[in-house]
């Protein structure tokens, strides 16, 4: 029997893990954050989608895609946020979307 897949990065279970003190802190600010935003749940996660796939955050994407989908977007709107720094960004916004249509297809 194989364990099923996280969604969670290693790197981040790795942070978790090894630095709680850390992490902890981080999920407060975190949190923190996401209670100051005036966006909604689903505008939020669409954002953040747009931010890692400028930065070129692969690991986070099945995540956060994942967070969009159960806070209601479809898979045209991740596409979408995904290429929303297209202009800006160029054709590196494009590597994150086979990871994150595969997290929205198996989620």
């Amino acid at each position: 029997m194989t364990a099923e897949p996280t969604l969670v990065s290693k790197a981040f279970q790795a942070f978790m893990k090894e630095a709680p003190r850390h992490a902890q802190a981080w999920s407060a600010a975190v949190q923190g954050l996401s209670t100051a935003s005036a966006l909604d749940q689903k505008t939020a996660a669409l954002c953040y989608l747009a931010v890692l796939s400028v930065l070129r955050l692969e690991n986070g994407v099945p995540f956060h895609v994942v967070s969009a989908k159960n806070a209601g977007a479809s898979r045209e709107e991740v596409i979408s946020a995904l290429l929303v720094g297209l202009p800006a960004a160029g054709n590196a916004t494009t590597a994150c979307l086979p990871v994150a249509l595969e997290a929205f297809d198996a989620g």
